[in-house]
């Protein structure tokens, strides 16, 4: 088999993955900030990194996964104050939420799921080496600065020089920054602000700033210096690079040694935000979709490229998946695993190895479905089954998926069709023929597929 190869943001290059420990891979994703429900931009994140820890695995590696959940900053204790209700309360009822998406997307829970207020004690002794080092210092406000000008690498990450960053900067005045680019560490406890927001430090009474936190997190859960850490293309500045500064600024050494990003989400070819209301969340597209519909819409993507959301790809997506499924429905799959050294499964590692080019695995499953069409045989479906179950597709039982959630697809319930149906079939051994096409099409106009089998079975899915 090739050898994985893995775009790395640092490095701006496709390269040869190696571990730092042969056979393990430690991997650190950012997680969610829990305020409100997660919308299609995570959804994205959840299910990339799914897929790139179920490959990892699948190809013989030993996985620490490690996505850490934000449950402390800003928008948290503004949302719980507007609320009427605790920080914890708050997070804890999102928290659930994100697990209940992440779950109907089949996305794998992590190995550890750290967050930010269980890290509290780490992310101040991160801070007190920083001090030492000479790259953290008190401010006039009570906040606990980074100097970013003291740390040679700011910047290679993003690529942005300190210079072009400093252009785009305003100073400003209600802070005690020496440098407008330098970036908080450790806010101090402002009035109003509720209790369980407030922990004791050696410079006053406060909370993390939220880039510290995933320095302390990602440390101490995989070591000081581990192999890949992923999230949103949006993170890249200045949240990974201020990651960076603050952990090798701490630990003397390299921090990470793959960075990779997945593109952002687009509506309509235009960039997802709230402010442009075109702003969809997890819940608000199942109710629409089969949740296995949207991962099979994600993962058709190479997941550096935009993502461009819409119905019409929403439904495409559908289209596809049930030509998938309709090939095991009609010849199943023989029991059995994964074949590996079988042509598909080669070319379907070969394009997974080349930094997870799900579009590519994808037109394997196709090919796979049309064989399966041609030959009718319950080996090669078994190997189609397979595969999609490698990240993540499939495994349902196909009458199931074909037939689809009438909640989820706006249409007719199974009782309903099978009333309808039997309505037809009432019909035609009456020669009532006008009626029983005049229930075919109203089964059609309502997304419903009729198939007419030996013996007068009729089966039936959506469209």
């Amino acid at each position: 088999m090739s050898e994985l190869k893995i775009y790395n943001t640092l490095a701006r290059d496709k390269q040869t993955f190696s571990p730092i420990e042969p056979g393990k891979v430690r991997l650190y994703v950012c997680g969610m900030t829990v305020y409100d429900y997660c919308h299609i931009g995570h959804a994205r994140v959840l299910v990339v990194f799914d897929l790139v820890q179920r490959w990892l695995r699948a190809s013989g590696y030993e996985v620490t996964y490690v996505r850490n959940i934000t449950d402390i900053d800003d928008k948290i204790i503004k949302r719980a104050l507007e609320n009427g209700e605790s920080i914890h309360q708050l997070t804890e009822r999102f928290i659930i939420a994100m697990n209940e998406d992440a779950d109907a997307l089949g996305v794998q829970r992590p190995d550890h799921e750290p967050r930010a207020t269980q890290y509290v004690p780490q992310m101040l002794e991160l801070i007190r080496k920083l001090e030492q080092n000479g790259l953290a210092y008190k401010a006039s406000d009570g906040d606990v600065n980074y100097s970013v000008r003291d740390f040679p690498g700011y910047g290679k990450l993003s690529g942005k020089s300190l210079d072009d960053l400093r252009a785009g900067e305003r100073v400003d005045v209600n802070t005690g920054k020496r440098d407008p680019l330098d970036f908080v560490l450790w806010k101090a406890a402002k009035e109003g602000e509720p209790d369980e927001a407030k922990w004791d430090s050696q410079w006053g009474c406060g909370r993390p700033g939220w880039h510290i936190e995933c320095s302390a997190m990602s440390s101490d859960l995989l070591g000081d210096h581990f192999d890949i850490h992923g999230g949103g293309q949006d993170l890249q500045f200045p949240h990974h690079e201020n990651e960076i500064a603050q952990s090798e600024g701490a630990h003397q050494h390299t921090f990470v040694n793959y960075w990779m990003h997945n593109g952002f989400v687009r509506i309509d070819n235009e960039k997802m935000s709230k402010s442009l209301g075109n702003f969809f969340t997890i819940r608000d597209v199942l109710k629409s979709y089969d949740p296995e519909v949207m991962r099979f819409f994600i993962l058709r993507a190479h997941y550096r490229s935009p993502l461009n959301y819409s119905d019409a790809h929403l439904d495409d997506a559908r289209q596809g998946l049930t030509r998938l499924y309709t090939a095991l429905k009609d010849v199943p799959a023989e029991a059995g695993g994964l074949e590996a050294g079988e042509a598909h499964a080669l070319r379907f590692a070969e394009a997974l190895n080349d930094d997870f080019n799900t579009p590519v695995a994808m037109s394997v499953l196709f090919e796979l479905a049309n064989e399966v069409n041609r030959s009718r045989s319950p080996q090669h479906a078994r190997q189609l089954k397979a595969l999609a179950g490698v990240i993540g597709l499939l495994q349902r039982d196909p009458s199931e998926f074909l037939k689809g959630r009438a909640d989820a697809e706006g249409g007719l319930d199974e009782a309903g069709i099978e009333e309808l149906i039997a309505a037809r079939k009432a019909a035609k051994a009456g020669k009532n023929f006008a009626e029983a096409d005049r229930i075919r099409a109203e089964l059609t106009a309502a997304g419903i597929v009729l198939e007419d089998k030996p013996g007068g079975l009729t089966e039936w899915r959506r469209a």
